[in-house]
């Protein structure tokens, strides 16, 4: 039931001009975007092997996302991809994770700071890395490949390959080794 289920959800957002590339899982509650930016249309790629939990959210607006191949999002993962979003391959990101790729202008006090548009910040993250339970990933971020990033963490700052962090913000405790 599932599989079809997750065809389904395939067909439909294929319909709505998403790239998603065969085999991919997609579990029911999961919300897709491309949205618009400055009248451009946002671009949402799936590779093949990937899948998309229950509740996960992403939205383009207008940016572009990429999800590069056996890629796993848990639950109510969200991704805003305002200024670009790339995920490497075989990357685990766990749930309630939030990846942010765009921010605000502080403006002073007779300035509405929703009237401010938006700072594009794109954000990469590398093959083979593990994002933990409710992290923050910050715009203008680059996660190594093979980074670790524990539970909790708020990723500020680019982060070198194979990096294990933790905290807020997010500081390097030690690196994976052979």
């Amino acid at each position: 039931m599932l599989n079809l289920i997750s065809k389904l959800y395939v067909i439909f957002f294929r319909l709505t001009g998403i790239i998603i590339h065969q085999p991919v899982i997609i579990k029911p509650g999961t919300f897709l975007s491309r949205g618009f930016l400055n009248g451009h249309k946002g671009a949402i790629t799936i590779a093949p092997r990937c899948e998309l939990s229950r509740g996960v959210i992403i939205k383009a607006y207008g940016g572009k996302v990429t999800i590069n191949k056996n890629t796993f999002f848990g639950e109510y993962v969200c991704i805003y991809g305002h200024g670009g979003v790339e995920i490497g391959e075989n990357t685990l990101i766990a749930m309630h994770t939030c990846i942010v790729s765009a921010n605000h202008t502080v403006p002073n006090k007779s300035t509405l700071i929703r009237s401010q548009g938006d700072i594009l910040l794109p954000v990469k993250i590398g093959n083979d890395v593990w994002i933990g339970a409710g992290v923050k990933v910050l715009g203008g971020v680059t996660i190594g490949d093979g980074c670790v990033v524990g539970a909790g963490s708020v990723v500020t700052k680019s982060l070198p390959p194979y990096a294990v962090v933790m905290g807020v913000p997010a500081k390097i405790i030690s690196y994976r080794n052979d």
